[in-house]
């Protein structure tokens, strides 16, 4: 059988299991394994597949997203995501919209400790979407605007997905974190600003007693409590412990103090030393029950993480034997075409990707295919990792597969369709911060620049 009609036969076999809903895993796994056997004989077949999955996730490297996502987990039961977004709240009272970009700052803040991007938007559904509708956001403002500003913690470090395109691409992992810090700041800026002109045109409800208009009421009274907080009564202990694990993190890296591994265990020591002290008075019971929650929900989505890795390296594998990336980079390269409009058409092919795959999919079927093009156009790795992180934050929030829209309605109780309305415009957004870092790489690689190795 002809090898091009054989990768035709695996991607149809891969696209119609995850249709019908077979897990990422196994669809990956069993698509490539078939496309092997088309290729080779049995005997290669077997020792293939005792040998690339054990190879793929043996790399002491990837020790570094387990102690990345309990670190994150530790910091999500520490409450520190509430104690951060109590004082935002408090900060951008009196703007327009201040209570959506408190969202936003809030997520921003938590998505630099906790690394996950539908972490931060479940949390930050529970303690932000209520207090917006009370203060008049029409539904799909309020949901959107956590689902996107949650697509942060796939980019502001400690990132798994960057640290995941550093392992799959061999780039730096510190300097992947270090390249995210400038991108996410800039489109958490540009959410800030699109909230604070929808809101300016928005009908609030009438003026409370103090003056203030019900969205600033809302956002000046802590969930349950008649009264405004005062600035000294804020729980500025949340603001304190973001800071040292973001400090422990970023400022290891670039001081050479500690590797990026190093830094991943020793913020998760930190985060359980702080949830440790928030649950002080509560309870060795309490203290303990929080610990364990923390270690399940750890190893549930290491084990996630791991099964995808293992089954696409079974499908990287196919590709390999098929000669795939080398015929797609020879064809590519033949073409009369600049190769910045290959890069950026391969780029544009992941977002109905994104419709349709899990976004750790996207990024292990995707890399081994494009890493390797781009460098044989003599593009930047890292520059590349970012924009591919961006476009899959898009495939998170868009539908029909949108995880963040439907962990957002399914922590607040709002409709999907209503939250996928409310999308588009941030995804315009996000379109033009994607064109303005593409053309402009300096943006993204200047402070990896001064990262030390």
């Amino acid at each position: 059988m002809d090898t091009g009609l054989i990768v035709g036969l695996v991607i149809v076999l891969l696209i119609v299991q995850l249709a019908f809903k077979m897990p990422v895993w196994i669809a990956l796994a069993s698509s490539g394994l078939i496309g092997i056997l088309l290729l080779r004989d049995p005997k290669f077949v077997t020792s293939a597949l005792a040998s690339a999955p054990f190879e793929q996730t043996s790399t002491f490297t990837l020790t570094i997203i387990p102690m990345f996502i309990l670190m994150g987990i530790f910091a999500v039961k520490a409450r520190i995501a509430g104690q951060v977004f109590e004082i935002a709240r408090r900060v951008f009272l009196r703007l327009p919209g201040g209570l959506g970009i408190s969202t936003v700052a809030a997520c921003a803040g938590f998505a630099a400790v906790s690394g996950s991007s539908i972490g931060t938007a479940a949390t930050m559904s529970r303690l932000s979407i209520g207090e917006m509708r009370k203060a008049g956001y029409p539904p799909s403002l309020a949901g959107a605007l956590v689902a996107m500003a949650g697509t942060l913690g796939a980019m502001i470090p400690p990132s798994v997905f960057l640290v995941l395109y550093a392992i799959l691409s061999g780039e730096s992992i510190g300097q992947m974190l270090a390249a995210g810090i400038v991108p996410g700041v800039l489109s958490a800026i540009a959410y800030m600003v699109y909230i604070l002109v929808r809101t300016r045109k928005m009908s609030m409800t009438p003026a409370g007693p103090d003056g203030l208009s019900a969205e600033l009421e809302a956002a000046a009274r802590p969930a349950g409590g008649p009264a405004p907080v005062a600035w000294r009564d804020l729980p500025y202990r949340g603001l304190i412990r973001l800071v040292i694990l973001f400090m422990i993190i970023m400022g290891g890296i670039y001081s050479g103090l500690f590797t990026p591994t190093e830094s991943a265990a020793i913020g998760a020591l930190f985060a359980a030393f702080m949830l440790i002290i928030e649950f002080r008075k509560d309870g060795i019971r309490t203290m303990t029950r929080q610990f364990i929650e923390a270690l399940k929900e750890t190893a549930q989505t290491t084990s996630m993480v791991f099964a995808i890795i293992v089954g696409s390296a079974v499908l990287s594998l196919f590709f390999i034997v098929a000669r795939v990336p080398q015929t797609l980079a020879g064809t590519l390269t033949d073409l009369d075409v600049p190769g910045w409009v290959i890069l950026a058409g391969l780029l544009i092919l992941l977002i109905p990707m994104g419709m349709a795959l899990e976004s750790i999919s996207i990024m292990v079927i995707a890399v081994p295919l494009i890493y390797p093009i781009a460098m044989d156009f003599g593009f930047d790795g890292v520059w590349l990792g970012i924009l591919i992180v961006k476009l899959i934050e898009i495939g998170m929030v868009t539908p029909p597969v949108g995880i963040n829209v439907f962990v957002v309605a399914g922590t607040s109780g709002l409709r999907s369709s209503d939250v996928f309305r409310g999308v588009w415009p941030f995804l315009v957004i996000e379109i033009v911060m994607i064109v303005v870092l593409f053309a402009v790489p300096d943006i993204v690689l200047w402070l990896p620049s001064l990262a030390v190795e």
